[in-house]
């Protein structure tokens, strides 16, 4: 197994969506340092608003990591989905964190929130984009799952907000009472999307469809 891990490594390197990926990472950058570079000190609610902002940025870029122009040729190759999917993760999951911790760098520490928890929210965000990147992967052929799964992860993150009932709540303030709830809330939202994300590597169980030959009419 070390060995073909070792043989798709260059191969998969090579088909991520580097530009999409290092645009949002690009974006992502800019919303917390933009007040640094201004020399404003936001207050803690701007600065959880600019942290959550930059995590939705960073799903919105995982959301397309499954983007493959070739993967109607791949699909028939000996090497299951789950080795593929998940080399792709890995490959970009140590950058990712390393890209997290330079956002998490450029807020001021005395107005930086939990970072622990913000670490969370983050997590829960991507886990879910990968969660709707793998189902759009396998529920449709199309080469290009980004797209969908970001669609649908923006349309969770906007009416979110607005539909949860409020004694589930998710998007609140440092310092509110509720804050550990919240992300206790969050804990089970990234359980639930690794879950997803995990049943989504499965090569879906596709029975041949024979066509049956009409009987042949008995003569009278």
């Amino acid at each position: 197994m070390r060995g073909v891990i070792r043989a798709l490594a260059v191969p998969v390197w090579r088909t991520l969506p580097w530009r999409t990926l290092g645009a949002a990472g690009a974006v992502g950058l800019l919303i917390p340092g933009l007040p640094r570079l201004s020399g404003a000190e936001p207050a803690g609610w701007v600065t959880l608003l600019l942290l959550r902002a930059a995590a939705l940025v960073l799903g919105l870029g995982l959301a397309f990591l499954l983007d493959d122009p070739a993967r109607p040729g791949t699909t028939p190759v000996p090497t299951g989905r789950a080795v593929r999917t998940a080399l792709r993760v890995a490959l970009v999951a140590p950058l990712a964190a390393v890209w997290w911790t330079a956002v998490l760098l450029l807020v001021p520490g005395a107005h930086r929130p939990p970072t622990g928890d913000v670490t969370l929210e983050a997590g829960a965000a991507c886990a879910l984009a990968l969660a709707l990147a793998g189902l759009a992967v396998r529920h449709s052929e199309d080469p290009h799952p980004g797209r969908p799964a970001a669609t649908a992860l923006l349309a969770a993150a906007l009416f979110a907000p607005l539909l949860l009932p409020d004694d589930w709540p998710l998007f609140v303030p440092a310092g509110d009472p509720r804050w550990d709830t919240a992300h206790d809330h969050w804990a089970w939202l990234l359980a639930a999307a690794g879950t997803i994300w995990l049943l989504t590597l499965h090569e879906p169980l596709r029975r041949p469809f024979r066509r049956r030959s009409p009987r042949p009419r008995r003569s009278g």
